[in-house]
C-alpha cells in the first residue's frame, strides 16, 4: 500500500465499514433471538407430548 492508495481505502472503509458493522451487530442479535425461539419451541414440544400422554393418546 503506497500513500496514494490511502485515501482509496480511507474512502472505501468509510462507505463500506459502517454498513458492514450494522450487519454484523444484526446478525449477532438476530442469532440470539433464534436461541431463544428454539429453546421455547423445544419446550412446547415437551409440554404437548406430556399433554398428549395424559391424555391417553
Amino acid at each position: 500500500m503506497t500513500s496514494e492508495n490511502i485515501p482509496m481505502w480511507i474512502s472505501l472503509i468509510g462507505n463500506f465499514g459502517f454498513p458492514i458493522a450494522i450487519t454484523v451487530y444484526l446478525f449477532i442479535r438476530f442469532e440470539r433471538k433464534l436461541d431463544k425461539l428454539e429453546a421455547v419451541i423445544m419446550e412446547l414440544s415437551e409440554v404437548i407430548k406430556s399433554f398428549n400422554y395424559k391424555k391417553g393418546g
